[in-house]
């Protein structure tokens, strides 16, 4: 059972910025992808970005331009640094991890951007 431990999150006012970090409990053997989903009540999780053990990143529309999904191997740390946040962003932001059919789970930092 890996273990992710979350930081970051918050409140913020609308145009500001907030960085999450996703540290896991061992370090995770190759192939892997990582990711952080959002997700708001009564909703099912929504994808925010994925970056994969080769360094592959993908992006969700809404994320594209305005959020950075991010490695540090030496230090087994994900980041993801959300900028312009909108009252929109507003969710439940949740560390994921995979490798084949084994998934991984945060318990979620509450991010909330005032207008």
């Amino acid at each position: 059972q890996v273990l992710l431990a979350e930081s970051g999150g918050g409140l913020v006012q609308s145009g500001g910025s907030l960085t999450h970090s996703c540290i896991p409990s061992e370090n995770i053997l190759e192939p892997y992808s990582m990711a952080w989903y959002r997700q708001r009540p009564g909703k099912e999780h929504e994808l925010v970005a994925r970056i994969f053990s080769d360094g592959r990143t993908i992006y969700a529309n809404f994320a594209k331009d305005r959020f950075i999904i991010s490695r540090d191997a030496a230090n087994n740390t994900m980041y993801l640094q959300m900028t312009s946040l909108e009252p929109d962003d507003t969710r439940v932001y949740y560390c994921n991890v995979a490798r084949y059919q084994h998934i991984f789970w945060g318990q979620g930092i509450q991010v909330t951007v005032s207008p």
